[in-house]
């Protein structure tokens, strides 16, 4: 993956190719926080940018709250 600086606006084919990447990854079980962080872009980003490329998108992991009776 090409060197992004923080913070830098990435458009274009940059962005094709980041999109591209990041959904290969999500696909085999990577998470949108450790994508963010092994890209050094925010959850958000990362988070809009997979939507944006059509992945479905997986649920929450962890415990789900259950109502008391």
């Amino acid at each position: 993956m090409a060197d992004l600086k923080k913070g830098a606006r990435i458009t274009g084919s940059t962005r094709d190719k980041l999109a591209a990447d990041l959904k290969k990854k999500y696909e085999k079980g990577a998470s949108i926080r450790a994508l963010a962080e092994s890209t050094g872009r925010s959850y958000g980003f990362v988070h809009r940018v997979l939507s944006e490329s059509g992945v479905q998108l997986r649920g929450r992991g962890g415990a789900t709250r259950t109502k008391k009776k």
